[in-house]
């Protein structure tokens, strides 16, 4: 039986007297205690002879008993969890006063997975000896359960949960295999200033989950040779639990890690980074946010992090992308860059004038996308929807500027052996290493005659929506005139004959009217008071390929198979 499924098997104990739904509530804090327990058990003497030593010096002793836990963490009592499970008649009082033991970053964790609240729970169901002994009998010592094993453990038992739960699991996680891909988009241009000695980075996730960005992207930058400071933010406390705890065991300063919601509570404010990653909820509503994003907007405009717009009510995305163009790094301080996962939604949802239209234009008109990436579908836990990486930046290399590429990886996946939820499908090394050097290489890319990777003025994708007007006429097919006002003596329009037509932003709009639409409609005109500039991005318009339909006598042929082929079968079942 693998590690997960042991700690799974818990649920056993716990059905009847927890709801399904429920079982987190105890499996995940308890699989954080009795890692923590494993990581600091080859320490604890050494811990205690420090408390000995300084007890009733008055000195602040965390950081010695930090040193000599080796952690970024410890604890001053001399029980552990076996220790604990070996007294039954005291499990709850004991239980509780180890937890008040761990340094204050810890009982913050436990706190948030309302820990006490559980242990009396349990407790009260006859079921806190069972679960603890349990725990105490579970081998996650770093030398037999890496850390990167510890997140892969932790990821499935949320994903279990938020099934349970009706949940959506891509909020608390990313596959990994993304998140590799990410990382080198993310760091591919820089590698050469990276590898330098004393080069310290900042890196950013707003939607933090376990953590499972910050730690690739630090693992990424740590071997090249860079120093990392890793800072996010998390709205659900129990992956903020997890994610916080994660770091603390890797030994790795959990200042930055901040928990609330972002959008409406920025735990960062005023602070830029040097690499932001993202993976935010798409397609959820942003209505528990909306009043405070709503007020920012309003009150600081582009001095703020929604200036450029807001997008409808029903998806949030782009307020990410706006909040994470807010964090990047100045230019003059060296610049940044950020990736982040969202649906086909900001592609080209909204139309000229919309708030996400306007987005889009602030982004494009600055400069700021370098590229957009198509993934596959089937490629995240909780949906199979298409899904695409936009690389941005407030820095682009000279051959980069004023353009947009766009890669096509629909088809860079090997199916899986078995599905994880939604996710059916992965992307191998080779795969990710030859999406990055398509992006790194900057070129495009076409096979057999199938374009993989294309490259856009920014000016490409906008247009402005012009209103068309005809004039409105009387029973005898006069043209009314307007009577008053600086329009009298001018046509007045028919509401019911008005229509818009979309001009590309480098065509000339007079050139257009004359060409597409005077010769069907000679009396119309364009209201240029109406006339409003949008942007999209026709991603899958791009990348179409007609293919020819079969020649008709095959289609005929193939019916007529089938047709005596059913012939066939009614007459042997008639015999």
């Amino acid at each position: 039986m693998n590690l997960s499924s042991f700690l799974w098997s818990v649920a056993d104990l716990l059905r009847g007297k927890y709801k399904p739904h429920e079982y987190g509530k105890v499996i995940l804090p308890f699989t954080v205690l009795r890692r923590m327990d494993c990581v600091l058990q080859p320490t604890k003497a050494a811990v205690l002879a420090e408390i000995a030593k300084h007890h009733g010096s008055g000195f602040d002793s965390d950081p010695f008993l930090r040193r000599a836990a080796k952690s970024g963490f410890y604890n001053t009592s001399p029980m552990d969890l076996k220790s604990i499970a070996g007294d039954p008649d005291n499990v709850a009082g004991n239980l509780l006063t180890y937890l008040h033991a761990f340094s204050a970053d810890v009982a913050d964790i436990f706190d948030r997975f309302e820990m006490p609240a559980q242990i009396d729970r349990l407790q009260k169901a006859d079921l806190l000896y069972l679960v603890t002994e349990k725990f105490a009998s579970a081998d996650l010592h770093p030398d037999r359960v890496s850390n990167a094993d510890m997140g892969t453990i932790f990821e499935e038992l949320i994903r279990k949960f938020a099934e349970l739960s009706n949940e959506t699991a891509g909020e608390h996680f990313t596959p990994r295999d993304v998140i590799r891909l990410m990382a080198d988009l993310l760091f591919i241009e820089d590698d050469d200033v990276l590898s330098k000695p004393g080069v310290v980075r900042t890196v950013y996730d707003p939607t933090a989950g376990t953590g499972g960005m910050l730690s690739v992207a630090g693992e990424y930058l740590e071997k090249l040779g860079a120093r990392v400071v890793m800072v996010g933010q998390e709205l659900n406390d129990e992956s903020y639990a997890i994610c916080k705890a994660d770091m603390l065991i890797k030994g790795q300063n959990v200042a930055g890690i901040k928990p609330g919601d972002t959008l409406a509570n920025d735990g960062h404010a005023g602070e830029t980074f040097d690499y932001m990653l993202s993976n935010p909820p798409f397609g959820v509503e942003w209505k528990g946010s909306e009043k405070a994003v709503r007020k920012e907007h309003e009150q600081q405009g582009y001095n703020g992090r929604f200036g450029p717009g807001l997008p409808r009510i029903s998806d949030g995305s782009l307020l990410f992308m706006l909040h994470l163009v807010k964090k990047m790094r100045p230019v003059v301080q060296g610049g940044a860059r950020f990736c982040i996962v969202q649906n086909g939604s900001p592609l080209f949802t909204g139309g000229a004038g919309s708030g996400e239209s306007n987005i889009r234009q602030y982004l494009l008109e600055n400069d700021l996308v370098e590229a957009i990436v198509a993934l596959p579908t089937e490629m995240f836990y909780n949906t199979g929807i298409s899904t695409y990486l936009w690389i941005v930046t407030n820095h682009k290399t000279p051959r980069r500027k004023g353009k947009l590429q766009l890669i096509d990886a629909s088809g860079f996946y090997a199916k899986m052996r078995k599905s994880l939820g939604s996710k059916r499908r992965e992307l191998s090394e080779e795969h990710i290493a030859e999406i990055t050097r398509i992006f790194g290489n900057f070129e495009e890319v076409r096979r057999d005659g199938v374009p993989i990777s294309l490259i856009f003025k920014n000016g490409s994708f906008g247009y402005r929506t012009i209103t068309v007007e005809r004039p409105l006429r009387d029973e005898k097919g006069a043209v009314v005139r307007s009577v008053k006002g600086k329009t009298k003596g001018k046509p007045m329009p028919d509401a019911d004959l008005r229509d818009t037509e979309n001009v590309p932003l480098n065509e000339d709009v007079e050139t257009y009217f004359k060409r597409e639409v005077l010769p069907h409609a000679p009396d119309a005109w364009i209201d240029q008071e109406k006339t409003k500039v949008g942007y999209e991005i026709p991603f899958n318009r791009h990348f179409y390929v007609f293919k020819p339909p079969r020649d008709l006598a095959e289609i005929d042929a193939e019916l007529k198979g089938v047709t005596a082929n059913i012939q066939r079968m009614l007459a042997e079942l008639s015999a």
